[in-house]
């Protein structure tokens, strides 16, 4: 079989293809949903260096420019919080994993009762898409620090 016989849409999808492989794909810096480059998430209580003095205490998450959705409804310009607790940022290229120190949010909810070990903490949020990718650029609080008593 000739190129000839193939057709014009075989022969550009055959271009294609060759142009791709000649290039080596790049590394993603952040998820696919693009976020308000104003978008801002902040942990509005408790504040940085707080002590509390219960193990079991209220934390509630606030976020401007951006709308809040649950995990799994895509809407633009809108995410649902993680928080992050005594751990650093995820990967901005794969979802916020699932585990301890990794709190979910993907009901919409803007606040939590946390329960932690006497001792000094780390509080961080970030908002990611409905399939739990951080957006791009990533929309992520400061980190503040608690001491449990």
């Amino acid at each position: 079989m000739t190129l000839s016989n193939w057709g014009k849409p075989a022969i550009v999808t055959m271009m294609f293809f060759g142009l791709l492989a000649a290039f080596p794909a790049a590394p993603a810096l952040a998820g696919d949903t693009p976020a308000p480059k104003n978008a801002y998430v902040y942990i509005g209580w408790p504040n940085d260096g707080e002590i509390i003095t219960s193990g079991k205490f209220r934390v509630w998450f606030g976020l401007r420019n951006m709308g809040v959705a649950p995990a799994g409804v895509e809407f633009e310009k809108t995410g649902h919080h993680h928080l992050l607790v005594d751990t650093g940022l995820p990967p901005a290229d794969e979802p916020v994993p699932f585990d301890k120190n990794h709190l979910h949010f993907g009901a919409g909810q803007t606040e939590t009762v946390l329960e932690l070990a006497p001792g000094r903490h780390t509080l961080q949020l970030i908002v990611a898409d409905h399939e739990h990718m951080p957006h791009n650029p990533p929309v992520v609080s400061r980190k503040i620090t608690v001491t449990v008593k």
